[in-house]
């Protein structure tokens, strides 16, 4: 079995061309930055028969040379894309097999844009996140990302080989080597080359994110859940409520965030139960928030609110229970048949919720302040409404659009922060292929081998860069409702 280079023989009459055309993009990008100080700016001049004539001078010319030098390169990128998908394994070398194995991603992806560009003006804010180009390229890097790891974890459909196994003989060895004989996988290769331990650099990128997909989201929900609860009451009511959660929300930021981290998920911490009850504690917010929520909602109806408010709370409650129920920790109390989930990372997870829910707190408590004032609200009090219902169905849906930027940004920073603890070493195993820990065991050797550190830090970078284009994308939407 032969290495694998970059293209294949797909790539002998494709390269020139894709490196002249980044050459000439580069010259291009040059000239564009270097005129744009002193030549005069592209300007519109209109025409006695109504017409339109756009007047770009030198300026103009570099700029559209670089828009439409961007605009081949991109095609070029998508032909190796197709190529690889459609043709034979290995006649595009590691990019096509890459490709290939990511078809299930790009049906995906596919599909989601093609449903939600048709039906985008009846789907509220997200269809019109289809309108921004920044949000769409956003949301296709993050989606990328989240259909990787739904097949991954799901189906075990794109990692090449067992992200733990050591293949003797490819330890540091470059992309696109061959397995030997009676090790290969789904494919012949290592794609991405092996690592230090021998272990495909490839399987452990892709099978990484769903450890960065389950956390992130899922914990920054917690943390919306506990300062969404704490929050509204907080700026409604003011006082000496306002006054207690500020200062306790102030005094959990002013402790260094890395420091933080370090005591939760240090084993001393883990073993005194520290974070369990912690766990127990923010973790009954979601509860609180769907309890009242439901009952503000149907008080005047009671048959209909005791209708669902109990098979709601009900299955969020046993939720709860299997959540914070950890065996061998302080919690243990809950019958194995009655425990739905085991989860490892449990210290990690109560950690990014503690360290994210005082700051959203303090958005929220700061838009119900503003809010609070507003006629709609004196309306509402005027009818004779309950603060809760106030509180959660008139001030918190006027305040979705900085929430769900903030949401955004804030799964970017909770990823970025994953990222710290694996590299640190803390909270996950030694042998967890999440993007941080990865990044770490490749910087050891990263002067003498670079590519077993650069896919994670792609992939990392890529994820994060998603997050905020989907979140400006979102915010520039928002802002024209």
């Amino acid at each position: 079995m032969e290495p694998l280079t970059w293209t294949g023989s797909f790539g002998a009459f494709l390269n020139p061309i894709f490196g002249i055309t980044a050459a000439l993009l580069v010259i291009s990008a040059i000239g564009q930055t270097i005129l744009g100080f002193f030549a005069p700016p592209v300007s519109l001049q209109s025409n006695p028969d109504g017409t339109l004539v756009r007047q770009g001078g030198p300026l103009g010319l570099f700029e559209s040379g670089t828009k439409y030098l961007f605009l081949i390169l991109m095609a070029i990128v998508l032909l190796y894309l197709l190529a690889g998908v459609f043709l034979p394994y290995g006649t595009v070398g590691i990019v096509g097999g890459m490709a290939k194995q990511f078809t299930s991603v790009w049906i995906a992806l596919l599909l989601t844009f093609g449903v939600s560009i048709v039906y985008k003006r009846k789907l509220g804010l997200y269809g019109k996140l289809f309108d921004s180009t920044v949000g769409m390229i956003g949301f296709a890097l993050v989606m990328f990302w989240v259909f990787t790891a739904a097949f991954v974890g799901l189906f075990d459909w794109i990692a090449t080989h067992d992200y733990l196994s050591q293949v003797s003989g490819l330890k540091n060895k470059v992309p696109g080597i061959p397995v030997p004989e009676g090790t290969a996988g789904k494919i012949p290769h290592y794609l991405l080359g092996g690592d230090n331990l021998a272990r495909d650099i490839f399987s452990r990128v892709v099978t990484g994110s769903t450890f960065v997909i389950a956390i992130a989201p899922l914990a920054t929900v917690f943390a919306f859940m506990v300062g969404i609860t704490l929050g509204l009451p907080a700026g409604f009511y003011g006082g000496k409520l306002d006054t207690a959660l500020s200062f306790i929300a102030n005094l959990i930021l002013a402790f260094p965030v890395i420091l933080l981290f370090y005591l939760l998920v240090t084993p001393e911490i883990v073993q005194t139960g520290i974070p369990s009850y912690m766990a127990a504690f923010l973790f009954i917010f979601p509860l609180i928030f769907f309890g009242v929520l439901l009952n503000s909602r149907y008080y005047t109806q009671p048959a209909k609110r005791t209708m669902i408010l109990v098979p709601v709370l009900g299955i969020l409650g046993w939720l709860y229970l299997s959540i914070i129920n950890q065996k061998g920790t302080k919690i243990d109390f809950l019958p194995s048949w009655l425990d739905l989930f085991d989860i490892s990372i449990l210290v990690v997870f109560v950690s990014v919720v503690f360290v994210n829910a005082p700051t959203v707190f303090r958005i929220v408590r700061g838009l119900t302040l503003d809010l609070r004032t507003r006629d709609y609200v004196a309306a509402a009090q005027t009818r004779g409404e309950g603060a809760w219902y106030i509180m959660l169905w008139e001030i918190l849906p006027n305040a979705r659009g900085p929430l769900i930027v903030d949401f955004c940004l804030r799964i970017g920073y909770t990823t970025i922060l994953l990222g710290t603890l694996g590299f640190f070493g803390l909270g996950l195993s030694s042998e967890s292929p999440d993007w941080g820990s990865t990044i770490n065991e490749g910087r050891k050797l990263l002067l003498i081998y670079a590519h077993p550190a650069l896919p994670p830090a792609i992939a990392l970078l890529s994820l994060v860069l998603g997050l905020n284009l989907l979140a400006d994308g979102l915010r520039e939407e928002s802002l024209k409702d």
